[in-house]
Parts: C-alpha cells; structure tokens; sequence
C-alpha cells in the first residue's frame, strides 16, 4: 500500500486495488478515517471515521485541502484517469 504523504505523524495511502471513486485512508493511532478526493477540485467530503475526534478530523481536512491536487494526480498515477470525466 503506497503512503503518499504524512500528516501529524499519520500515514496518507491510497490502496492499489481499492475502488472508486477517488479516496485517500488516513491511518495511525489505532484510527483510521476515508476521504473522498472529488477530483479534480474537491472539496474534501469525509465518507469513514473510525476513532478520530472532530478536532483531530478539521485538523486533517484544513491540512490535506492543501495537497488535493497532489492526491488526485498520486489516485490516476495508480488508478489511471476517470474514464466519466474524460
């Protein structure tokens, strides 16, 4: 499973067999939380939380908003492009 960023000392993956749409798992601490990418301009729309506190999930969002561009780029390097947005 690729990590393609870090955050707060937590792993940003995105799997190579997983699904669309676009998404990125952020995992660490016993916690693990889903967001989906809506590429190509999101915004950041959290699908799964298992553990994180609210705090912790603003944190995560003001944070990774910054790099939506790189993960939409790091989910077609894997996935290849979108073919519904094509």
């Amino acid at each position: 499973m690729p990590t393609i960023d870090s955050i707060f000392g937590l792993r940003v993956v995105i799997y190579p067999n997983d699904h669309r749409p676009p998404h990125i798992h952020v995992i660490g601490n016993g916690c693990e939380a889903v967001f989906n990418l809506q590429c190509p301009h999101g915004p950041l729309a959290l699908r799964a939380n298992c553990g994180f506190s609210r705090r912790d999930l603003t944190r995560m969002i003001d944070k990774l908003t910054d790099q939506l561009a790189v993960f939409c780029y790091e989910w077609r390097q894997i996935h290849g492009p979108d073919r519904r947005l094509i």
